[in-house]
């Protein structure tokens, strides 16, 4: 759908994008992830021509190439009705007359706020102001969709709708591509997937291949004396939820020296399981740091 060639943008002397190269394909869902602050929302609005003063360059495998930007801050005027909202936007889309009308609707349905059109935007909840939002980049129909975090702040009820959006966008055959520092959306929602820090994308490619090559095994333990010293000195064990993760080579091995050590002591084993590899462990791993809010 795109490809990324060497992008930077400066603020100053501040380097928000830092040499960014990377290839979309048609069709998929690709996540863009990271903490705040990591140059995500302007690299996004490179990608969607509003900022145009970067160095590199940006090529669309074809000409009709329809952007639909939805911007991380809510973008409605709030003292008229989401129907309203939906016409101007529409109007600066380019579309006019029955056209216009007939989007409006079926934009409502989509995002379902049919039966609140009507309503003024002051009246609505988060996760309705977030839906309309979506649903002013949604007028012209785009191929491509650019999301910046769309769920932030809202209601389990409306990041399910949401989702239910995407899936139904990926089915029509739209290319999203969907920033979020929430890794179990990127892991839910996202084909492919690249890690950005400080500007620069750290790591990018399927998710199921990105774990497959930095996931390292590990097991989770909780109870009283089930913890053999001798994982402490070879493993790395990290506290968590009343017990222990623990990072091995060995998993198996480890498991039953865990529960031979329970046997030996009379210790009470409450939980012990595999753990399954997740991106945010290995952006941790490659970055040295958590997400941040």
């Amino acid at each position: 759908m795109l490809t990324l060639d060497n992008i930077s943008k400066y603020y100053a002397k501040h380097q928000a994008v830092a040499n960014v190269s990377m290839h979309i394909p048609r069709g998929t869902c690709y996540g863009l992830v990271g903490p705040n602050g990591a140059g995500k929302s302007t690299l996004l609005k490179i990608i969607a021509s509003i900022i145009q003063n970067y160095s590199g360059a940006i090529q669309f495998a074809s000409s009709d190439t329809r952007i639909g930007y939805i911007p991380q801050e809510i973008s409605l005027e709030e003292k008229i009705t989401a129907n309203d909202n939906l016409l101007f936007f529409g109007r600066l889309s380019g579309l006019r007359g029955k056209r216009l009308t007939k989007r409006v609707d079926e934009v409502l349905s989509e995002i379902g706020l049919t039966e609140q059109g009507r309503d003024k935007v002051g009246t609505f909840s988060g996760g309705m102001k977030r839906r309309l939002n979506i649903g002013c980049g949604l007028l012209h129909q785009p191929n491509l969709i650019i999301m910046d975090e769309p769920t932030v702040g809202i209601d389990p009820q409306s990041r399910r709708y949401i989702f239910s959006m995407i899936e139904q966008l990926k089915k029509e055959g739209c290319t999203i591509i969907y920033a979020s520092h929430y890794m179990e959306e990127i892991e839910q929602l996202c084909d492919e997937t690249a890690f950005m820090d400080n500007g620069e994308i750290i790591e990018k490619g399927r998710i199921e291949s990105l774990i497959e090559k930095h996931a390292v095994p590990s097991i989770y333990v909780k109870g009283q004396e089930c913890l053999p010293a001798v994982l402490s000195e070879t493993d790395s064990v990290i506290e968590k939820d009343g017990g222990y993760v623990i990072t091995t080579s060995n998993p198996l091995t480890s498991i039953e020296q865990i529960i031979r050590n329970c046997q030996g002591h009379h210790g009470e084993l409450e939980r012990l399981e595999l753990v399954k590899p997740r991106l945010e462990d290995i952006f941790f791993s490659l970055t040295g740091s958590q997400l941040r809010d």
